[in-house]
């Protein structure tokens, strides 16, 4: 533990007057800037535009803008969440799939849908290979549908990674299985797919 001074002599003196004190050099250079003793054939004066607005900010031009990243056209892409899902078993026009919907309802960012399996509503659906399921989030909490369970953690089939709220969320169901999926922000939210 470290001990404290008992009385005001074992204190750190301050000075007692300006004569005591560190002196500053007062010899700055005619741009107002502290002469260093020294020549720094690296040192720069930074100096500022004259054009500067009333408010003395510097004007910012369209060259000094930063710019924006460019995508690279052959990137991997993630699945992104969709505004416009089919309706609930709706045959897809090309292949003759079926697209199947699961609604994410308001309010189950909070305990309780668990205890009426309604978190994902339905929580338990049979789809066909090749079939598409689409989950709407409705609830205005982000959510996320991430292929695995609770225990095990993420399986890495799916994920719709974070799902804001009146987002959707679509993957391709390639083959047969059960599928079991949570919420990993909501942990007791849970749902299954199976493909037969």
């Amino acid at each position: 533990m470290m001990a404290m001074p008992e009385d005001d002599d074992d204190m750190m003196a301050m000075p007692e007057d300006d004569d005591d004190m560190m002196a500053m050099p007062e010899d700055d250079d005619e741009d107002g800037m502290m002469a260093s003793g020294y020549d720094d054939p690296f040192a720069e004066t930074i100096r500022m535009p004259e054009d500067d607005d009333e408010d003395g900010m510097m004007a910012m031009t369209e060259d000094d803008a930063p710019m924006a990243a460019e995508p690279e056209d052959d990137a991997p892409m993630a699945a992104e969440p969709e505004d416009d899902a089919p309706m609930a078993g709706a045959p897809d026009e090309d292949d003759g799939s079926t697209t199947h919907t699961v609604t994410v309802p308001a309010g189950t960012s909070v305990l309780g849908c668990e205890e009426t399996d309604e978190c994902y509503i339905p929580a338990e659906i049979t789809i066909g290979l090749g079939d598409t399921v689409t989950w709407d989030n409705v609830d205005t909490a982000a959510h996320t549908v991430t292929s695995g369970t609770i225990d095990g953690g993420p399986d890495g089939r799916f994920d719709s990674s974070l799902l804001l709220a009146a987002k959707s969320y679509s993957f391709t169901f390639e083959a047969a299985g059960d599928y079991d999926y949570y919420c990993i922000v909501h942990p007791w939210m849970v749902g299954k797919v199976i493909v037969p």
